[in-house]
């Protein structure tokens, strides 16, 4: 039986207004193509790079999180090759002295230990028309500030090495220092992947390139493991290749042959100076750092919120943040059951609409009261809390209230819906009993069979009478009245 060997390779794009050398704007997305440029992006002769302190700090501050050593000198080095989207023939990276290493990670009660994270330029974007005899170039990203991540071999599978991801994404868009996203090509992942039997020397490592969405990477890991496992049993040997990932076809192909350290002729930049990191920079930074999710999962736990309710907020930057704004009302409301509807009914809502949870109106630091911010969405955390504080105290039925969420969705305040619509719970015993009078001559032989000793049958007498108070009624009474009039 084979055992995989895997460790991760994650590019982070930081969130700087300017690239990483230079004073060209960073924020190129969905802009025309090779309109972001500059003459260092573009390697002309004669330019000089400039370091953006912000992006030291971002990186600084993404090290502390994962544990990291962050203290000391730091270098950036030239790493030479030839690309076509990279201009200058050599990126601009950190090659023995990283700006953060020897960090750690706790996933799912597991440690990965962090061997590295360094700064370096991103390269362009090559684009493939289909069945065009050419390729094109852009090179609006070329120069964008990168952290580069790499952990040691000590995740197993491909269910552990997403764990790892979510929980890296989570930690960079909770910092802020990146928007972390996959599908725009803030977040990428290679995968060093090997095989062998236990007790013997690890095998042959083979690396796959540039997976950009946390489902091709579980899923390059099971294909390769069982590629590797076919060659390895069948006699043959597995080369040291990099390899690239089919989505369509669920397979890896050969790129190319694996360069070594010495094919990329480091040698330390001439035009920039290494870095001090002393212990005040350390400080000023840390001081910036807000909650980590591990942090808000155990804060949230502690107010009593099932585990995987307290997991699926904290790992979420815009829902966490509407979570803490709803139950820091006052009074608070109750904090499992704010999180259910949270998760549960507004979820379920904007799904019938085709709004995601986290593209709603769930960032309420980004958004006016009186504006819609996506369809006509404006969910205010105030409002959600109050519904329900209004269902705890009684004055609403939760029938009621999920009768009322499209509208506070919209932005309606429940509490005057309840008031101009006359919506409170009806708990006049009076009207109960007219209510309850009127279902059991409607059904007299559920009646004999709740009197003969059928006690789920009352069940059927409860529903014609909340229907009959529009829902009003209070429950907990119209169990009572029920009892009582049966005589049970």
């Amino acid at each position: 039986m084979y055992r995989a060997v895997i460790g991760l390779e994650v590019h982070l794009q930081l969130k700087t207004r300017t690239k990483l050398f230079s004073a060209c704007p960073a924020d190129y997305h969905g802009a025309e193509p090779n309109t972001f440029t500059d003459p260092l992006t573009l390697g002309l002769p004669g330019t000089l790079p400039t370091l953006n302190r912000e992006a030291v700090d971002l990186a600084l501050m993404f090290g502390l999180a994962l544990n990291c050593d962050v203290s000391g000198p730091t270098q950036f080095h030239r790493k030479n090759y030839f690309y076509p989207d990279a201009p200058k023939n050599f990126q601009l990276s950190q090659y023995d002295r990283p700006i953060a290493r020897d960090g750690h990670l706790e996933v799912g009660g597991e440690r990965v230990r962090i061997k590295r994270a360094h700064l370096e330029d991103d390269a362009g974007k090559l684009l493939h028309p289909a069945y065009a005899p050419y390729s094109l170039l852009d090179l609006n990203r070329a120069g964008s500030p990168l952290i580069e991540m790499v952990t040691e071999a000590d995740i197993t599978g491909g269910e552990q090495a997403r764990a790892f991801l979510v929980a890296v994404q989570a930690i960079a868009q909770s910092l802020g220092v990146s928007d972390a996203t996959p599908e725009e090509g803030k977040m990428r992942c290679d995968v060093n992947l090997s095989l062998h039997k236990p007790g013997d020397p690890w095998g042959t490592k083979v690396e796959v390139k540039n997976l950009n969405s946390f489902r091709s990477v579980e899923r390059a890991i099971a294909y390769e493991t069982a590629r590797q496992t076919r060659v390895l049993e069948a006699g043959g040997t597995v080369t040291q290749d990099t390899l690239g990932w089919d989505e369509g076809g669920g397979k890896t192909f050969v790129m190319r042959t694996k360069e070594g350290e010495a094919d990329y002729r480091y040698f330390p930049e001439p035009d920039l100076p290494p870095l001090d990191i002393t212990p005040e920079w350390i400080a000023r930074v840390r001081a910036r750092m807000p909650e980590l999710p591990a942090q808000k999962r155990a804060r949230y736990l502690a107010a009593g919120l099932r585990e995987s309710d307290a997991e699926t907020l904290s790992d979420d930057v815009g829902l966490s943040r509407f979570y803490d704004e709803a139950l820091g009302t006052t009074p608070a409301p109750d904090a499992q059951k704010l999180a259910n509807w949270l998760l549960g009914d507004v979820a379920g809502l904007l799904a019938t609409r085709s709004a995601p949870l986290e593209a709603s109106a769930l960032q309420p630091a980004y958004f006016d009261a009186q504006e819609s911010v996506l369809d006509g969405f404006a969910l205010q955390p105030a409002h959600l809390a109050a519904l329900v504080r209004l269902i705890d105290e009684g004055t609403i039925s939760g029938k009621i209230a999920k009768d009322l969420l499209p509208d506070v969705l919209d932005g309606h305040d429940p509490e005057r819906l309840v008031q101009e619509r006359g919506l409170g719970v009806v708990t006049d015993t009076g009207a109960i009993d007219a209510a309850i009078d009127a279902a059991m001559r409607a059904d007299p032989a559920t009646v004999e069979k709740v009197r003969a000793g059928n006690a789920k049958a009352l069940n059927a007498l409860f529903g014609p009478v909340m229907k009959a108070t529009a829902g009003r009624a209070s429950p907990e009474v119209v169990r009572e009245r029920l009892r009582a009039k049966l005589e049970l």
